[in-house]
């Protein structure tokens, strides 16, 4: 049987009856019915209903809060029990770069779960301060970062990627100042955007002569391939297949000149965790083949 607390929480995650009911496999009014039992139990009127949806009371508030941390401790415990058993299941709870997450992770997961079918996954992704964001909060087991990042508990590197130049015409590095086309450019909230702007100062005079920012590499790359301008793209974004033109950006010693790092990251104790070591001797696995 459902939980109260778990009532409790969906309700106000989703502060609508319909949306909630769908959720917890329950009618409309099966739900309405553990709704005012569970007001009768804490003897206080925990949402407000309106044609809006559902509005937390002050006392609903409280009790929504402490649902909520009941099920966070219920499920810390879960994962104690379960770390003393060397069958892997329980959830893993995974934040990745979204770039990592949409590119390389999916086919790690592949494996994952076809290793470990009793195991369950969640999955956040987001720019690399999100996913450090999520760990401090407890939101997620391990996280899978870009670039350079502050982190003081177990930091493990996966692999390097090299940037290209990439544009359907261009076959050098020089080809970007004598284009009309704009510089299409990938802006977060990490460093890679200023590593670019850094990596222009030194090679070129000039400012490019146009230019794009973009939120979301997708788009940057989208934008490249369908020809509209020319971008400097990681190659974990690059198949191979693509019908453009890949300069790598190289120094005088012919050696990369502009990288990218992906880390594996969080706290000591979580690596413990019968879900966490599976999954980070599957990422090792992976991250060795990655090119």
């Amino acid at each position: 049987m459902t939980s109260d607390f778990l009532i409790i929480k969906i309700l106000a995650e989703e502060q609508n009856m319909r949306k909630a009911a769908e959720r917890l496999f329950l009618s409309q009014p099966a739900l309405s019915l553990r709704l005012q039992t569970i007001e009768k139990d804490w003897n206080a009127k925990l949402f407000l209903r309106s044609q809006k949806g559902l509005t937390p009371t002050p006392a609903g508030e409280l009790v929504i809060e402490f649902a909520n941390n009941l099920i966070l401790q219920k499920e810390e415990v879960l994962e104690s029990i379960q770390s003393l058993t060397s069958k892997v299941h329980g959830t893993l709870k995974i934040a990745c770069a979204s770039i990592v997450g949409q590119n390389w992770l999916p086919k790690v997961l592949k494996d994952f779960v076809q290793t470990y079918p009793e195991a369950k996954i969640s999955l956040l992704t987001g720019w690399s301060s999100e996913i450090v964001k999520s760990l401090y909060d407890g939101e997620a087991h391990i996280g899978i970062v870009r670039g350079q990042t502050d982190w003081k508990g177990t930091k493990m590197h996966l692999f390097r990627d090299t940037l290209y130049l990439v544009d359907k015409e261009m076959t050098s590095v020089e080809d970007v100042l004598t284009t009309e086309k704009p510089f299409i450019q990938f802006k977060s909230d990490s460093n890679y955007y200023q590593e670019i702007q850094q990596w222009w100062q030194k090679h070129f005079s000039t400012n490019p002569k146009r230019q794009i920012i973009v939120d979301q590499i997708e788009t940057c790359k989208q934008m490249a391939l369908n020809g509209i301008g020319y971008a400097i793209l990681p190659s974990i974004t690059l198949n191979g297949h693509e019908d453009v033109h890949k300069i790598p950006l190289t120094n005088q010693e012919e050696q990369f000149e502009l990288t990218r790092d992906t880390w594996l990251i969080g706290y000591d104790a979580t690596f413990e965790l019968p879900q966490v070591d599976a999954f980070v001797k599957i990422v090792n696995k992976h991250a060795k083949k990655f090119h």
